[in-house]
């Protein structure tokens, strides 16, 4: 299957939500400036999903090989277990979002324009994972991200890019020597079908982290 890009879905930011995250009350002296915020931020947003499906080729004791490309995690492998395709892929709030977002320079309004970007950011894995559901039909299916485990460390992403190709040419994302990747409100990863459920932050100790999905140990 050839590399398919997603870069023209709806995206719209839920103000009352954000209202909630920022603990923000409408009549806040705040209010106006986070309602500009949100319009300018609304025209802008161009969220981009990359993604492709791939043939999982080996299975060894700490490692998979998907499309020639040796993938080492054991919690991989072992989820991977009855897996037999797998979909990396690169999610990004987008270059528009993050090349406004820099005009603000006191901690407030970062801190909003910032929050604004991880809730474009999980719109787009919102729609990547429905799109899948839609178009190949995996039923029962997780994410695992590099550098969310020690297990799987950050350096890996190298990896994924591998499997789609030229990702800055295709969405504007670009891989740093230090292997974190721009714009900064971006996730890669790979999704496979498996049965049950398993977020990473069942194996994550940090406590207090804003994007955890499962308690620890859980």
């Amino acid at each position: 299957m050839d590399t398919v890009v997603l870069n023209n879905f709806p995206c719209v930011i839920d103000f009352e939500a954000l209202l909630t995250k920022l603990h923000i009350k409408k009549d806040s002296s705040y209010f106006a400036e986070i309602e500009m915020m949100v319009t300018e931020a609304q025209l802008l947003a161009r969220p981009k999903i990359v993604y492709k499906e791939t043939t999982i080729e080996v299975k060894g004791d700490n490692f998979v090989v998907i499309d020639g490309i040796k993938l080492t995690s054991q919690v991989l492998r072992v989820n991977m277990e009855e897996a037999l395709k797998a979909f990396p892929f690169v999610v990004t709030c987008g270059s528009e979002l993050e090349l406004w977002s820099k005009q603000f320079e006191d901690y407030f309004s970062s801190f909003c324009a910032d929050t604004i970007k991880e809730m474009v950011l999980r719109l787009a894995i919102h729609t990547f994972e429905a799109h899948l559901d839609k178009v190949v039909g995996l039923g029962h299916a997780v994410n695992m991200n590099p550098g969310s485990l020690n297990d799987w460390p950050i350096n890996e992403q190298i990896q994924i890019f591998k499997l789609l190709g030229d990702v800055e040419e295709l969405i504007g994302v670009r891989l740093t020597d230090s292997f974190l990747m721009l714009p900064i409100k971006t996730v890669s990863g790979i999704r496979f079908p498996k049965e049950g459920t398993f977020e990473s932050c069942q194996l994550c100790p940090r406590e207090k982290c804003p994007s955890r999905k499962a308690l620890y140990g859980s």
